[in-house]
Protein backbone atom coordinates (compact mmCIF):
# COMPACT_ATOMS: atom_id res chain seq x y z
CA UNK A 1 0.00 0.00 0.00
CA UNK A 2 2.71 2.54 1.13
CA UNK A 3 4.57 2.30 -2.49
CA UNK A 4 1.37 2.34 -4.53
CA UNK A 5 0.93 5.46 -2.17
CA UNK A 6 4.48 6.58 -3.07
CA UNK A 7 3.95 5.45 -6.83
CA UNK A 8 0.74 7.55 -7.48
CA UNK A 9 1.76 10.69 -5.23
CA UNK A 10 5.43 11.07 -7.17
CA UNK A 11 3.23 10.73 -10.54
CA UNK A 12 0.85 13.12 -9.09
CA UNK A 13 3.47 15.68 -7.74
CA UNK A 14 5.95 15.48 -10.67
CA UNK A 15 2.46 16.72 -12.77
CA UNK A 16 1.76 19.51 -10.81
CA UNK A 17 5.07 20.46 -11.10
CA UNK A 18 6.00 20.38 -14.45
CA UNK A 19 2.12 22.55 -14.66
CA UNK A 20 3.41 24.65 -12.26
CA UNK A 21 6.85 25.21 -13.85
CA UNK A 22 5.27 25.79 -17.33
CA UNK A 23 2.66 28.15 -16.28
CA UNK A 24 5.13 30.41 -14.00
CA UNK A 25 7.37 30.32 -17.13
CA UNK A 26 10.64 28.70 -15.10
CA UNK A 27 12.79 24.99 -15.06
CA UNK A 28 10.76 22.19 -13.23
CA UNK A 29 12.94 21.14 -10.06
CA UNK A 30 11.42 17.60 -10.12
CA UNK A 31 13.18 16.89 -6.78
CA UNK A 32 10.58 19.02 -4.99
CA UNK A 33 8.10 16.16 -5.86
CA UNK A 34 10.32 13.39 -3.77
CA UNK A 35 11.29 15.69 -0.93
CA UNK A 36 7.99 17.76 -0.61
CA UNK A 37 5.32 15.35 -1.93
CA UNK A 38 5.77 11.97 -2.29
CA UNK A 39 7.97 10.99 0.82
CA UNK A 40 5.80 12.79 3.73
CA UNK A 41 2.24 11.23 1.84
CA UNK A 42 4.09 7.81 1.41
CA UNK A 43 4.91 8.52 5.47
CA UNK A 44 1.52 9.38 6.39
CA UNK A 45 0.10 6.68 4.55
CA UNK A 46 2.61 3.89 5.83
CA UNK A 47 1.70 4.91 9.57
CA UNK A 48 -2.16 4.69 8.42
CA UNK A 49 -1.69 1.52 7.25
CA UNK A 50 0.69 -0.03 9.46
CA UNK A 51 -2.11 1.23 12.80
CA UNK A 52 -4.96 -0.38 10.75
CA UNK A 53 -3.08 -3.82 10.09
CA UNK A 54 -2.46 -3.66 13.66
CA UNK A 55 -6.16 -3.29 14.71
CA UNK A 56 -6.71 -5.68 12.23
CA UNK A 57 -4.70 -8.39 13.73
CA UNK A 58 -5.88 -7.59 17.20
CA UNK A 59 -9.44 -7.94 16.46
CA UNK A 60 -8.46 -11.13 14.30
CA UNK A 61 -6.64 -12.42 17.31
CA UNK A 62 -9.13 -11.93 19.94
CA UNK A 63 -12.07 -13.56 17.98
CA UNK A 64 -10.32 -16.50 17.52
CA UNK A 65 -9.47 -16.62 21.12
CA UNK A 66 -13.33 -16.28 21.67
CA UNK A 67 -13.93 -18.72 19.16
CA UNK A 68 -11.70 -20.93 20.62
CA UNK A 69 -13.17 -20.63 24.08
CA UNK A 70 -16.92 -21.57 23.17
CA UNK A 71 -15.68 -24.73 21.39
CA UNK A 72 -14.02 -25.98 24.69
CA UNK A 73 -16.86 -25.04 26.55
CA UNK A 74 -19.11 -27.69 24.04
Amino acid sequence: MSLLAFAVSLLLGILGIVIAAHVRGVPADLRLAYQYIAAPITAIVGAIVMVLSIALEIRHYRQSKALAKIERMS
